[in-house]
């Protein structure tokens, strides 16, 4: 179960002359590597859920992306793509001498993850791919599907702040917050790691890739879209999906399609957060996957 831990070891790695943060626990031959959800998120909320695994003899590295918690934080907008994050991935990796890694992407960090397999695969003995998605404009319409609930006069309001540009008002802020505890973390009370990630959120690479929010992808990522990219994967993958997530299950369902030696495990009772909201069920699943695949 997940638990804060002191990392053994923080390294700072240079990225194109900007200064990243790695984090470092347990002394294992196999390395569980996690890139974490935003973009713009310090990567505590990931780090803190995983270094429990070196209980069972991981070595787990997880890093501040570059813009986030103690890592430098650039203004620079021409920063914030895709590539740039996979070859700091890849910079990242073989600064720490990792070798072939258990490769673990949640939210953002999964599009991160697919985008490093198909660019770097002989660096991955399996990729995890937890409450993400492999196609934006999919995921898109998912969304929309899910704050389609709240109703059409609450999705009216929603639009019209979204053309009007008003998105700090508060009842546009009050829709946005009953959808992140419907989708995002279904806890009564957050998990100090969540809260101390989102307390350092950089808005600026998240606005420029993402969006104002977490229902409204209209940054450089929007088109983003590896499905059918999917069967050139060939490692073994782990896919992890609430059901109830913000990125639903329809997009778990294409990621398991789409990849050659998958495996999909969808958890009742959780959304966004499962190895907060289900850490029972979630733990066994991932350690399971795991063990099937060392050496």
């Amino acid at each position: 179960m997940w638990r804060e831990i002191e990392p053994d070891q923080t390294i700072h790695v240079d990225i194109g002359g900007h200064k990243v943060v790695a984090y470092s626990f347990g002394q294992g031959d196999e390395t569980v590597f996690c890139l974490n959800g935003g973009p713009g998120l310090p990567c505590d909320y990931l780090r803190d859920a995983h270094s429990c695994l070196i209980d069972e003899g991981y070595r787990v590295v997880a890093f501040d992306q570059l813009g986030t918690g103690s890592s430098e934080r650039p203004t620079d907008p021409s920063l914030w793509t895709i590539s740039r994050y996979v070859e700091e991935t890849e910079k990242v990796r073989t600064a720490l001498g990792l070798g072939k890694v258990h490769l673990l992407g949640h939210s953002w960090g999964g599009w991160l993850a697919i985008e490093y397999a198909l660019t770097h695969p002989d660096a991955l003995k399996t990729l995890i791919l937890e409450d993400t998605a492999a196609d934006l404009p999919l995921l898109a319409r998912e969304l929309e599907r899910l704050r389609g609930a709240l109703g059409p006069e609450t999705v009216a309001m929603m639009l019209a702040h979204e053309a009007d540009g008003t998105l700090d008002h508060p009842e546009y802020q009050a829709a946005i917050t009953i959808l992140n505890y419907r989708h995002v973390c279904r806890l009564r009370e957050w998990p100090a790691p969540i809260n101390r990630s989102l307390a350092d959120w950089n808005m600026g690479p998240y606005g420029t890739m993402q969006g104002p929010n977490e229902f409204l992808y209209i940054g450089n990522l929007k088109d983003w879209d590896r499905s059918q990219d999917l069967p050139k994967i060939e490692v073994p993958a782990l896919i992890t999906v609430g059901q109830h997530d913000e990125i639903t299950t329809v997009c778990a369902a294409q990621m398991k399609r789409g990849l050659k030696n998958a495996e999909l495990h969808v958890f009742p009772n959780s959304s966004h957060m499962p190895f907060y909201e289900e850490p029972a069920a979630y733990y066994p699943a991932l350690l399971g996957f795991l063990a099937k695949h060392r050496g």
